[in-house]
Parts: C-alpha cells; structure tokens; sequence
C-alpha cells in the first residue's frame, strides 16, 4: 500500500490531518484552535486504536512513507468508515485552514458587495480564488483560474 488514493477516505483525511497538526504544532504561531483539535485527534485515536502510533508522522510529516504507514496501521485497527475519527480529522484540517498562517491565495475577496463580479486569469500557487461574505446581485463570473502547487521539472522531460 504505497499511496494514501488506496485507503478509506476516513483513514487518508485522518492521515492528512495528523501531518497537518504536526507540522502546525511546531510552530510557535500555530493557533490554539488547531492545537485544541490536533489533541482532539489524537485522543480519539489513542482512545479507540490503541495499537496506532502517530510518533512516525509527527517526526516527519512531510513523509509519503510515514503517512502510508499510519493509514495501514488505521486500516489494520478498523479506523475506516469512523465517524468520531472522522469528526475530529475534519476538526483539524477545517482549524489548519482557518488559521493558516501563510495561506496564497489568488485573489481573495471578502466583504465584498457589487452589482457584478468577473475574474479571469488567475494563476496562484495556493487557492485560486477565494470569495467570502460577500454580496453579488447581478452575474458573477469568475474563470481561467489555475491553482496548486507548482509540479517540478522532471530531468529529461521536455516541456512546450
């Protein structure tokens, strides 16, 4: 099992949640809001998988192996379909978002009341656009929008 698109959707946003909190949780700014629920997290799992230890991942969040691990040891545990495990994974990365403390954004509009919105074009390494309590009466377009992570060159491979 060496990819987290083969396991339970519970497991993989568990999984990508304890990364989540971890790397959060060494900063100093993390917000108490994602602390709180990465606690949260871990005491459900430690509370109903007590065979499954997160340590891997919280030394090395950034690990594909690490994370693949933990989703076999959630997996072999009976962590697929938990809705308490669910919940708190949810919790965490919903709090990661919210407090992120170097989000990119494209454009990102809030507060924003108008007749008409139109954006076109966006390129952004994080969200493209992001609107937010906002009021638009007419027609609101908003298209041509390419976001993530840029993919790295592959030595060897042409690009056009």
């Amino acid at each position: 099992m060496g990819r987290l698109t083969e396991v339970d959707p519970v497991t993989a946003a568990v999984v990508a949640a304890i990364a989540v909190g971890a790397a959060a949780g060494v900063q100093d700014t993390a917000a108490h809001a994602v602390k709180d629920a990465y606690v949260g997290l871990k005491s459900v799992i430690s509370r109903k998988y007590r065979g499954v230890d997160v340590s891997g991942v919280e030394r090395k969040p950034d690990s594909e192996a690490k994370k693949a691990s933990l989703a076999e040891d959630l997996d072999d545990a009976g962590a697929a379909g938990d809705a308490e495990l669910a919940a708190a994974a949810a919790a965490l990365l919903e709090a990661a978002r919210r407090h992120a403390t170097q989000a990119v954004v494209g454009v990102d509009v809030d507060g924003l009341v108008a007749a008409a919105l139109d954006i076109a074009d966006v390129r952004s390494i994080g969200d493209g656009v992001r609107v937010t309590n906002s009021r638009i009466a007419g027609p609101a377009s908003i298209s041509g929008v390419r976001a993530g992570p840029v993919q790295p060159r592959h030595p060897g491979t042409a690009r056009a």
